[in-house]
């Protein structure tokens, strides 16, 4: 699961900054999958035997949380399209 999602979500983040559109896209689910990742991070690091399947959890965490910040930057801005 964590090598399918490090592989699949980088064609988000492409698709997000070639065509700066992020409808569909859910900024409370990728919020929860972070907080997900994180979580695996912790135990991993704190677990008697941590091992280098932390650095997955790692990876997804920065590509997931790349993809959130690209939502916040090219998410619709109602309201401030004013004619001059």
């Amino acid at each position: 699961m964590l090598l399918c999602f490090a592989a699949s979500w980088p064609f988000s983040i492409i698709k997000a900054i070639r065509t700066k559109v992020v409808a569909g896209k859910s900024p409370l689910f990728m919020t929860l999958i972070e907080i997900g990742y994180v979580s695996g991070i912790l135990y991993k690091v704190t677990s008697p035997t941590p091992d280098w399947r932390v650095w997955l959890y790692v990876l997804n965490f920065i590509i997931i949380g790349t993809d959130l910040v690209l939502y916040f930057i090219y998410r619709p801005r109602h309201g401030n399209d004013h004619a001059a």
